[in-house]
């Protein structure tokens, strides 16, 4: 039974691309919309307003982590759930989101265990390809990385979008309406686990 007092899950979607037509960060907005249109508090980010440099650690012995590296992890701190909607590069993760992944996972407040803000939210995994996998293979690999290199906790279930050149609509919304019910049903499975793990 889930406890009436606990807080309202409140959802961060973002996407591991900064492309402007990026089929996933069309994904990730249209996520927001859905979770927003269900009455759950819900935010899109986009990593383009996010540039951090390339992982290296004589760098942030120098200098620190990236403010935008701080601002994710704070962003990431003020949501219960995270759906991360991810491209496939060669059947793997993107330059980009590893990168973003490496430095927040180095931000660290003071008196916070290490990883802390991965370890006490709830993710969800998405992606869309031009592809017929919808970027399945790509997905492995981000889970991977979240769920042993980090210790997160990344829902079962996930949803892929095949063929995305022809999936979304005018307004941003998929033409497909089974499609957009599995995806629905992921978003509110990750609002129901966001909610229970902070109970």
């Amino acid at each position: 039974m889930t406890d009436a007092s606990a807080p309202d899950p409140r959802l961060l979607f973002f996407a591991g691309s900064t492309r402007a037509n990026s089929f996933n960060k069309r994904l990730a907005k249209l996520g927001a919309m859905i979770a927003e249109a269900n009455s759950i508090p819900a935010t899109f980010v986009d990593l383009a307003d996010y540039p951090m440099p390339i992982y290296n650690g004589d760098l942030e012995a120098e200098s620190g982590q990236p403010e935008n590296a701080h601002k994710l992890k704070n962003l990431m701190k003020a949501h219960t759930g995270v759906m991360i909607v991810c491209p496939e590069y060669n059947a793997s993760i993107t330059p980009l989101l590893k990168n973003t992944i490496d430095w927040v996972s180095h931000v660290r407040d003071e008196g916070e265990a290490p990883l802390e803000v991965y370890r006490t939210r709830v993710f969800a995994l998405a992606s869309a390809s031009g592809g017929g996998l919808g970027g399945l293979r790509g997905l492995m690999h981000v889970r991977a990385i979240l769920e042993l290199g980090i210790g997160a906790l990344v829902l079962p279930e996930q949803f892929a979008l095949p063929r995305a050149n022809d999936s979304y609509d005018e307004h941003g919304h998929l033409k497909n309406k089974d499609q957009t019910e599995q995806f629905k049903a992921v978003i509110q499975k990750l609002a129901r686990a966001a909610r229970v793990l902070h109970s």
